[in-house]
């Protein structure tokens, strides 16, 4: 954008170009009031970015693919609008699955994990998943349950497709010798927390809000 100089150097010499100037003083009264509409229409471009919207913005996006909002924070219903789009062109595969989940939690491919039930040796099942990796440090992020997170999974695999089980397994690690103290970033948290590995769990909280999906 021009700077008020600049745009005082379009006159004549005619008229007094000084900054101090009446005509200087009015000009600089434009200049602000077009860097107001200037910035105004650059965060309009940025808005247009899931990430980066913000509020009616995302409420508005919702609107346009028909995924209402619920009770969700931003920064959750920026997941369930991602999922919804990539959902939307899902073919149901688990490497498609894959695809939705990286795409919503902003995270690589390798980051999920998915294994067909059927093939279990144990308990096999024809027609379910388990999804035995998942980035947690993302859940917790974004401040999505495994719960809430099972339901946009369900909402992405084939019809009659049963999620089975959730693992979180966390980076924790023993040590590799007995008695032996190491050292690492996957062991204990140092005091000031800023190092350490995280714990895995499979938990379902009593006190999810639903979301509309």
């Amino acid at each position: 954008m021009y700077s008020v100089k600049d745009m005082l150097r379009r006159f004549s010499d005619a008229y007094n170009k000084s900054p101090t100037s009446n005509l200087g003083k009015l000009i600089g009264i434009l200049h602000g009031q077009l860097a107001q509409l200037d910035e105004t229409l650059e965060r309009v471009r940025e808005w247009r970015d899931i990430d980066a919207a913000q509020g009616t913005t995302l409420d508005r996006i919702g609107t346009n693919i028909v995924q209402p909002r619920g009770a969700a924070t931003d920064e959750v219903y920026r997941v369930l609008l991602k999922s919804k789009i990539a959902r939307n062109l899902s073919k149901t595969d688990v490497n498609t699955i894959i695809r939705v989940l990286a795409i919503a939690l902003d995270c690589d491919y390798s980051d999920i994990r998915i294994v067909e039930k059927f093939a279990d040796p144990l308990e096999p099942e024809p027609a379910a998943i388990n999804l035995i990796r998942v980035p947690v440090r993302r859940l917790n992020e974004v401040g999505m349950s495994p719960i809430q997170f099972a339901r946009i999974i369900q909402k992405t695999v084939a019809a009659g497709v049963r999620v089975a089980q959730i693992e979180l397994a966390g980076t924790f690690a023993l040590s590799s010798q007995y008695d032996v103290l190491e050292s690492g970033p996957h062991g204990l948290a140092d005091p000031a927390m800023t190092t350490g590995g995280e714990l895995g769990t499979i938990y379902e909280p009593g006190d999810d809000y639903p979301l509309p999906i």
